[in-house]
């Protein structure tokens, strides 16, 4: 498998991974917290993708939590990840990117170390929900990785 492969695989799990948490929020009439996090999973990751394709920021990193609207860029942002990296070759992810942050602080990253981050950063606040969703007694979507690998989800 090469690196490119790869990364479908990683963005195929984190599309997987978003859906299950935004049903297991609607199933549970999600608190505020939860889909506050998952409000920002998104808007991230819409906002690095726009990086990526040199687009100005159309959405604020923390906006309003919706769970709706979490559902419906979910979708958008599935099909928008897989488009992009449809376009993507092993060589093209040593290439440097340059954006501002939320700061607006210029920086430049590979585009490797983008997508890494993006799927890392996904992962690190569906974590946040699983805790938050843990210590209101619900049970938080199974969202490991492996899970998807073994059930066909990642091929």
């Amino acid at each position: 498998m090469n690196l490119a492969d790869s990364l479908r695989r990683q963005f195929a799990y984190n599309a997987w991974a978003n859906t299950e948490v935004l049903a297991t929020i609607r199933k549970n009439r999600g608190s505020e917290r939860s889909v506050q996090l998952m409000s920002h999973i998104l808007a991230a990751e819409r906002v690095w993708l726009e990086r990526l394709k040199q687009e100005p920021q159309s959405v604020p990193v923390w906006p309003k939590p919706d769970l709706g609207q979490c559902e419906a860029d979910a979708a958008d942002l599935a099909r928008s990840w897989h488009d992009y990296l449809d376009l993507i070759t092993a060589g093209d992810v040593s290439l440097e990117i340059s954006y501002k942050n939320s700061k607006g602080e210029s920086w430049s990253s590979t585009i490797l170390d983008i997508l890494t981050h993006v799927v890392m950063h996904s992962a690190y606040h569906r974590g946040q929900i699983a805790s938050h969703m843990s210590e209101k007694g619900q049970t938080p979507a199974y969202t490991d990785y492996i899970h998807a690998v073994r059930q066909g989800i990642v091929k």
